[in-house]
């Protein structure tokens, strides 16, 4: 947020509708909260297949919503572009994404910033006193963070009446020292996944 308030890009991305969601794993996850009203039923009602564009690096099927099933990966610019024009069905090299409020017709090509003005932003909106004022404190957290409850001890405190994360079974019997490597033997099938899977945590026999 830092980069682009220093480069004053706030005020104009906010004015075209792209506001701070949050930090960490919001789109990329499916954490940027539901669809505008109507728009999930009328996907779900005519089984269709949307399509959305982000600068993360996840686009696999129903990653970023479970209602969007095409998820293209691009630069924030060519983002902001694509939510502009508010189709992909177009050309963004010979087509115009929008209409100036003369009636004239504007092309990406008049938008798209030259190598010179990102080097020029980049160089004028970064420096290490940033990052020395965001990290000084990383590992303190904040008021909320302090405020967790947490168990004594050099070790994870396994709660046994959690409904989210249990004790597995293998660590019963699991020493200080290395169990020689061996053929794994007699072993069943714990999950066959499809071709369309995104990222699945295994914990003992459940996929969550």
């Amino acid at each position: 947020m830092d980069y682009l308030e220093r480069a004053g890009l706030v005020e104009p991305l906010e004015a075209l509708g792209f506001y701070l969601v949050g930090f960490g794993c919001t789109t990329c996850i499916g954490n940027s909260g539901p669809l505008k009203p109507g728009v999930s039923e009328a996907v779900q009602s005519a089984d269709l297949s949307v399509a959305a564009v982000l600068s993360g690096n996840r686009n696999f099927e129903g990653r970023i919503h479970p209602d969007v099933r095409l998820n293209y990966l691009a630069s924030p610019p060519l983002v902001v572009a694509y939510a502009l024009a508010g189709t992909m069905d177009l050309d963004l090299s010979t087509e115009p994404i929008g209409t100036a409020s003369d009636g004239t017709p504007v092309h990406l090509a008049e938008l798209w910033p030259s190598e010179q003005e990102i080097s020029e932003t980049i160089r004028t909106s970064l420096g290490s006193e940033m990052f020395k004022t965001r990290y000084a404190a990383v590992f303190d957290g904040d008021d909320r963070w302090k405020a967790i409850s947490v168990a004594p001890g050099q070790t994870f405190a396994w709660d046994p009446d959690s409904t989210y994360v249990l004790r597995p079974p293998f660590l019963d019997d699991m020493g200080a020292g290395l169990t020689p490597v061996a053929d794994i033997e007699g072993a069943r099938v714990l999950a066959v996944l499809g071709d369309s899977v995104t990222t699945c945590l295994l914990y003992t026999s459940r996929c969550v």
